[in-house]
């Protein structure tokens, strides 16, 4: 059964619950945070991140609320985004097919209705801006007020250009040809929205902000290449096979390879999939990957800074639930992987963390397990609408 995360947070705490009221009108904001393949390992509140992992501002947000130990919020980037789209399980999104050239995909807004349209119907104004990745047709005018969205999709050929010279289409017009880091961009229009540009300030608001980063090919701003120097990631035991009591085809993954000291590296030179094919920045040990994985996770945290700093600055962070986590995780060694693959902890569990401590308990830890799907009830029970 689908439970809103209060429901959870009952699980973990009965106190949980005895701040969670809002008064009959007080309908409050939602900023949702979602990031692409980013492990709970890269924040560094998470027991289980490394060392060198510094996140001040997302630690600070779970300071400000409640961080979740046990976030499953999907296994795939697709399936994930569906179901926050619909709040529905994977297996129960109705419609929703990769068709033609990767990632090209579609679906029947019918029988696949995404519901950010009732809470248009019922007085919010609701925006996404980011990665689109759930059909070529955006939903703009019917599900969006307000987009600012590289779809993927729709734009096969661009589809690989995660942080720079993206394709982005603004309110269903045309897209554009725009530069700069996208983490960056994505946080700009963002703190714009939040500080009431292209919104009604009458009307509450709840705006999806989607960062791409940090998928691959993982690249980092210019100002943070040379972050992290000198770190050293202890290498998981099972990064090379044999993998006793596994499953056969467990032992056939062999995504790093020794080289001639036995350092792991990366199969093939490189990291290729469907719409990337890159080489590392500072090399293809397991040391230099991991290392510009997380130098991508830094423009993440800064950006959470600025959006924090804009709803302070706008009188509005009283009112507004945040919602910080991302679409899965991904695997560096672990089990042999380098990927979002298989249902383990290391390739799946997400960071999640909810704050609004007008309403909220603070400086909390749920171990519950929770769902993505989840988050969609809680959404509707804080803006007092029927699901």
């Amino acid at each position: 059964m689908i439970r809103p995360v209060l429901a959870h947070l009952a699980l973990c705490a009965a106190s949980f619950l005895t701040q969670a009221v809002l008064g009959e009108d007080d309908k409050p904001n939602i900023l949702f945070i979602y990031t692409d393949d980013q492990s709970y390992r890269t924040v560094s509140c998470y027991p289980g991140s490394y060392d060198f992992v510094q996140t001040p501002n997302i630690d600070a947000l779970a300071r400000r609320g409640i961080r979740f130990d046990a976030a499953y919020i999907g296994t795939w980037c697709m399936p994930s985004r569906a179901s926050l789209l619909t709040g529905h399980l994977q297996h129960g999104v109705n419609s929703m097919r990769m068709e033609g050239e990767y990632p090209g995909s579609e679906y029947d807004p019918e029988r696949c209705p995404f519901w950010p349209s009732v809470f248009r119907a019922n007085g919010y104004q609701t925006a996404q801006i980011g990665k689109w990745h759930t059909g070529r047709d955006n939903g703009f005018g019917r599900d969006w007020d307000y987009q600012l969205v590289w779809n993927r999709p729709r734009h096969t050929k661009n589809a690989g250009a995660y942080y720079d010279n993206q394709l982005i289409e603004k309110n269903g017009k045309p897209a554009e040809l725009t530069q700069g880091y996208s983490t960056d961009n994505y946080t700009e229009w963002a703190v714009d929205y939040i500080r009431g540009n292209n919104r009604d300030p009458s009307k509450p608001w709840y705006l999806w902000l989607c960062y791409g980063a940090v998928h691959g090919p993982f690249t980092p701003a210019d100002r943070h290449i040379d972050s992290l120097p000198n770190v050293n990631i202890p290498v998981p035991k099972d990064i090379f096979p044999p993998r006793p009591g596994k499953p056969d085809w467990m032992q056939k993954i062999e995504h790093w390879v020794p080289d001639e000291d036995g350092t792991p590296v990366m199969n093939g030179g490189g990291f290729t999939a469907q719409t990337v094919n890159t080489r590392g920045i500072h090399g293809n040990t397991l040391n230099d990957w991991v290392r510009q994985y997380h130098q991508g996770v830094t423009a993440i945290d800064e950006g959470v800074g600025r959006l924090l700093t804009a709803l302070r600055e706008s009188g509005q962070y009283d009112n507004t639930l945040i919602v910080f986590t991302a679409d899965q995780g991904i695997g560096w060694g672990q089990h042999g992987f380098r990927v979002k693959l298989a249902p383990y902890d290391a390739t799946i569990r997400s960071p999640l963390i909810i704050s609004m401590p007008s309403h909220l308990p603070t400086d909390k830890v749920c171990k519950t397990p929770v769902a993505g799907v989840d988050l969609i009830p809680t959404f509707f029970h804080y803006a007092q609408l029927d699901l």
